[in-house]
């Protein structure tokens, strides 16, 4: 049996991340390949696959070529693979998931749709009739916008902007027989697929619209190929904070560069013939494992606009979150006063946003006893009601202090806009704690009452934004306890001033004590373990990367402790392993909601204990983040929360079980056992609750 210390060196003992990813998203494509998901949850769940990946290759691939390039042989992982082998190892995973993924699409899904009279036709499906009218579209909405470039001596090679879909090209000349190669970019402004408007839920796709009037394009020359591809740039931001005057500047300037990362990925159509195809690697500066040969349509992600179609038939039945039902029952009543009688815990999105934590700051922002709102956003939407009631709150005279954080991936843009128009409306506006993200999901009312200042708080597991709440799986506690609103009083005096913090005397706070108390706590269990008491832990998250806390686990593993582990995506511990991980096992849930919610069980010698909040088990988190998880102290709170545990552990539909070889096994029902969604259960007891 191997000891802590041996554990935590030992590379055999950890998957790779990256393949690990891989894993997650080859579930996420089976939600698309599943007979038993209806039909256009199915392309949606291939387009999110096909997302899922454009974010993969522009951070993820393109951090380990960085890494590649400056050291090629530097251990990378904690699995001890090298920059060089994880790549080739990204490649050769990821190549039989594309293919299949797309012959699936070409070769059963597109058939099935067809079955169901939705039709994604090829140009040459089509009549005279829809040709003319395609043509006219053509003229009408495309040829103004158009914009073919030539690639010769005189012309170089254009810039391809990422995640762009376009077309290459051969033409000749019809007097010289010279053949020449040009560009032609689809434009992402107008629908992918183009409607028939005599024909219902009938597409084309609009780089056949184009490629089939070429000839507009290039007027006396013969048109002899074309055939799309499509780049991804590495697209991940380089900020040195402590060179940075002004941090929004210096992300302005990063934003203006990441178009020009370099290109880690072509997805190019399979029928390219050779000559093109090296002439597109060399040109883009990549190598053949950058490559994907494409059987059918390039760039899948597109379907998420078939997925909307108004076809309820093919969908899953709508859901429309219910209002708390405390909070239902008081709905004429301050908010202020609901939550002086009692915490109140928020399962979204079965139980609504919009009715509860929205509330809770669209109330804040008028109530004329409100002194203060401290908050913090990393992502939120982008008419955000929030942001509104923040900047009416400042209108109205209130202190408004909020922590925008510039660097979350991708929302970039947006947050300094959101940033600056918080600015303008007299919101005291920071940007966090220099070379730290600011990832903690927290808000902080203060109230006079009386002769007192009473602190109302929100913390959750998911960001404040009404549009992803819908769809996300998270939790959030409402509360006014002194000693968690004296903690979160000490965190944003650390956020937005020179506070040092170093304790807290509830909140576990990354980066400064969470990673100490989780050791704590899961030590805790070993020691109740060894003083006869049968320990448990239940732990449920996003990501288990960590190798410390995984060598932990494995510790509390070998003294007795059972674990039960449910992680959605990335998840490098390896369980049931005999003599190392016997006591772990490890499920993920892929279903309809995005599983969002983190939450930390410990039996604890009988007197349970549990937390929710917003880190991973994972050192970003841990230990570059700021983060907050919250204990939940009332009685009926934490019999929910373990209510929510035990009804995601039993199912037997939407489940998938981690093997000690790293493939995930889906879950079915067993003869005459009925299948158990949890989500499904989820939703069944929310509507209960709200009768």
């Amino acid at each position: 049996m191997p000891n802590h210390q041996e554990v935590s060196k030992n590379s055999e003992y950890y998957f790779n991340r990256e393949l690990s990813w891989i894993a997650f998203n080859q579930r996420v494509l089976q939600e698309g390949l599943d007979s038993r998901t209806p039909l256009l949850e199915r392309v949606k769940f291939f387009s999110i696959f096909s997302s899922n990946l454009d974010e993969f290759f522009m951070v993820r691939v393109a951090g380990t070529k960085k890494k590649k390039a400056s050291e090629d042989e530097v251990i990378l992982t904690d699995d001890g693979i090298t920059a060089h082998d994880q790549l080739q190892a990204v490649y050769k995973a990821l190549l039989p998931l594309v293919r299949k993924q797309h012959q699936s699409f070409e070769y059963h899904l597109r058939n099935e749709l067809k079955q169901a009279n939705i039709h994604i036709l090829n140009y040459t499906d089509l009549d005279c009739k829809h040709h003319h009218y395609l043509k006219q579209y053509f003229y009408d909405k495309l040829f103004p916008v158009l914009t073919p470039l030539a690639v010769d001596p005189a012309h170089p090679f254009p810039y391809i902007s990422n995640l762009s879909l376009n077309l290459a090209v051969v033409v000749q000349d019809q007097e010289t027989q010279e053949k020449f190669f040009a560009r032609v970019k689809v434009p992402h402004l107008l629908p992918r697929f183009v409607s028939i408007p005599t024909e219902p839920n009938t597409f084309v796709p609009l780089e056949q619209v184009i490629s089939h009037n070429l000839e507009a394009l290039f007027s006396g020359m013969a048109i002899l190929e074309y055939y799309p591809f499509r780049i991804t740039r590495d697209a991940e931001l380089d900020i040195e904070e402590d060179e940075a005057d002004d941090l929004i500047s210096a992300l302005q300037a990063e934003l203006r560069k990441q178009k020009f990362g370099a290109v880690v990925r072509l997805e190019i159509s399979a029928q390219t013939p050779q000559d093109i195809r090296a002439n597109l690697i060399k040109q883009l500066g990549i190598c053949e494992e950058d490559v994907y040969d494409i059987d059918g349509l390039v760039g899948l992600g597109d379907l998420m606009a078939i997925a909307f179609l108004p076809l309820p038939q093919y969908k899953d039945h709508p859901w429309r979150s219910v209002t708390h039902p405390v909070l239902k029952a008081n709905d004429s009543v301050n908010i202020f006063e609901v939550i002086r009688k009692q915490d109140l815990l928020f399962h979204h999105p079965y139980q609504s946003f919009t009715s509860s934590v929205q509330r809770f700051i669209e109330e804040a922002a008028v109530d004329p006893q409100v002194l203060a709102i401290k908050q913090t956003l990393y992502r939120t939407s982008g008419d955000s009601p929030i942001v509104h009631s923040l900047i009416q709150a400042a209108e109205n005279g209130k202190q408004v202090a909020v922590l925008v954080e510039l660097k979350a991936r991708f929302d970039e843009a947006n947050n300094i806009l959101w940033a600056k128009k918080l600015e303008n409306a007299g919101v005291h506006v920071v940007y966090g704690i220099k070379n730290l993200k600011t990832h903690t999901k927290t808000a902080l009312v203060v109230r006079q009452e009386g002769d007192r200042l009473v602190r109302y708080m929100h913390i959750g597991t998911g960001n404040y934004n009404p549009k992803t709440a819908r769809f996300y799986s998270d939790l959030g506690l409402l509360t006014c306890r002194d000693d968690i609103g004296a903690d979160l009083t000490d965190l944003f005096n650390h956020l937005t001033g020179y506070s040092r913090q170093q304790n807290y005397r509830k909140l576990l706070v990354a980066p400064v004590t969470m990673r100490k108390r989780f050791i704590e706590l899961i030590e805790r269990e070993i020691q109740h373990q060894h003083s006869g008491y049968d320990s448990y832990m239940i732990i449920k998250m996003n990501s288990l990367v960590d190798p410390e806390i995984i060598a932990l686990l494995y510790k509390a593993s070998q003294a007795g402790v059972k674990i039960d582990l449910i992680v959605r995506g990335m998840c490098c511990i390896r369980p049931q392993v005999e003599g190392l991980s016997e006591n772990i096992k490890v499920m993920s849930v892929i279903g309809r909601f995005l599983e969002h919610s983190r939450i930390f069980y410990f039996s604890n010698g009988g007197e349970e204990q549990i937390f929710i909040g917003s880190a991973d088990w994972m050192p970003r988190n841990l230990d570059t983040r700021v983060e907050v998880i919250t204990p939940i102290e009332a009685p009926e709170l934490i019999q929910e929360l373990r209510q929510i545990l035990d009804i995601t552990l039993a199912d037997n539909r939407q489940a998938w079980d981690l093997n000690p070889s790293g493939t995930y096994t889906q879950r079915h029902p067993h003869d005459g056992e009925p299948e158990l969604t949890s989500q499904n259960r989820f939703m069944s007891q929310a509507r209960l609750d709200f009768v």
